[in-house]
């Protein structure tokens, strides 16, 4: 598991001359990924100094964003943990520079990443003994999937801002488990509001009002009204440098909010999955006739789904059945149609409404979620090979159809054509893996 320590800088060259020294000594296999926000003063000049080593070994990574303007706090903060993510990061940790992580933070924060179901976060202590330094709240650690899951920080957050605390919130929403980081861990550099807003004053003043907006979406925190993922994929973007390296721009662009699998079922959505998740992807596929009809009710009640959006990418039923709602809730997702030849495909899907065939088939008159979505698929619950065979034309048809003016947000695969890796990772802009093409559950 490699974490990435992920700090911004604009101005902060004070902080960083005291905070990164202690902190690669303190996490000596932990990666830090730096960026410099446009900074105004000598932090590039200082790094090439002070920490050519650093660089040379991989562990501190510098990248430049050169853009003018003021600080934008979210997307700083989003455009270094996609950086971290590129630098091959499983675990990501906001640092702000004003933090020191102390002794073996790192070691710490592999220790609580045993389940994927977790976020650390800084719960500040103001009064007593205990009272902890100003500026440690920033402290949020996710796995990369997380990140990406919520959208990472909210952009319309471009001051100083409770940013953090509506990650915090959203991150909760969709299901991920908080739990505090040990206090002993949240160390910082105290200093005045003066160097906080120095880069926006006109935003001192609504700062209150911020945070009070914040406090009332805490009190309506399971409310499903609430957003969960934002930014829709266009978050962190820019053009950067690397390690002091100006002739060679990186240009993050947007990422697809989510991916999703709208095929019939036995075109190869199995297949589909399998290849998502080699992919890297944090995939989903029909976990139960519980969860898909979680889905269902609760696209149709919210516009949006908590347990979808627990996963990167979802296929199968009943994600077939809401391609047009779910292009509309999340905009910028990818859409994958699997189809094959329409012979095969009604043989196979025959044998799915077998109970001789399908082990599964009796469980649907016990637990009614399938018989639920199939009914609104073909409009009946039981096999006709006339009605379900013009239903997979029309789904077809209508998929394309929906799409012809968008043809970057859909692709089409026919696995019985040799669809397969090329044409998924050209897609979805990843490499190819030198494995053959998933093939799942193939109807002999």
């Amino acid at each position: 598991m490699t974490v990435a320590f992920c700090t911004t800088a604009k101005g902060r060259l004070p902080h960083v001359e005291k905070t990164l020294p202690a902190n690669l000594a303190d996490n000596p296999d932990a990666k830090f990924i730096l960026l410099d926000y446009n900074s105004p003063d000598n932090l590039l000049d200082h790094l090439k100094a002070n920490h050519q080593k650093d660089i040379d070994s991989g562990q501190l990574v510098v990248y430049s964003f050169t853009a003018p303007g003021p600080f934008r706090m979210a997307h700083a903060k989003n455009l270094a943990h996609r950086l971290a993510i590129l630098e091959g990061a499983d675990v990501l940790c906001n640092l702000d520079a004003d933090n020191f992580t102390g002794t073996g933070f790192a070691d710490y924060i592999t220790e609580q990443f045993q389940t994927e179901d977790v976020f650390l976060w800084a719960k500040m202590i103001q009064y007593g003994p205990d009272k902890l330094t100003r500026g440690i709240t920033g402290r949020i650690v996710v796995s990369a999937q997380a990140f990406i899951n919520a959208g990472g920080y909210s952009e319309k957050y471009n001051i100083w801002s409770p940013d953090d605390k509506d990650f915090n919130l959203r991150l909760k929403r969709i299901g991920y488990v908080p739990q505090e980081v040990d206090k002993k861990y949240l160390k910082g550099i105290h200093h005045s509001d003066k160097m906080r807003f120095r880069e926006y004053p006109h935003a001192e003043a609504a700062t209150y009002e911020l945070e009070q907006a914040i406090l009332q979406e805490q009190a309506d925190i399971m409310n499903m009204n609430n957003i969960t993922v934002v930014n829709m994929g266009r978050f962190g973007m820019g053009t950067v440098y690397k390690n002091f390296d100006f002739t060679k721009p990186i240009v993050l662009g947007p990422v697809p909010t989510r991916i999703f699998g709208i095929g019939m079922h036995k075109t190869g959505t199995s297949s589909l999955h399998a290849a998502l998740t080699a992919l890297g992807f944090d995939s989903a596929h029909w976990k139960s006739g519980a969860w898909a009809k979680a889905i269902w009710q609760e696209m149709k009640q919210y516009g949006r789904s908590r347990t979808l959006e627990k996963h990167y990418a979802v296929s199968d039923l009943p994600i077939t059945n809401l391609y047009r709602q779910l292009d509309q809730s999340y905009p910028g997702s990818k859409f994958i149609l699997t189809t094959r030849n329409e012979d095969k495909w009604l043989d196979s899907v025959e044998k799915h409404w077998s109970y001789e065939h399908n082990k599964y088939r009796a469980e649907w008159d016990i637990y009614p979620a399938s018989n639920m979505l199939h009914t609104d698929l073909y409009g009946r619950r039981t096999f006709d090979s006339e009605v379900f065979l013009a239903r997979f034309r029309k789904h077809n048809s209508d998929v394309k159809d929906y799409f012809k003016s968008r043809p970057n947000d859909l692709l089409v695969m026919d696995l019985d054509d040799g669809a397969g890796w090329w044409d998924l990772c050209c897609f979805l802009d990843k490499p190819c893996p030198l494995t053959p093409y998933p093939r799942i559950f193939v109807t002999k």
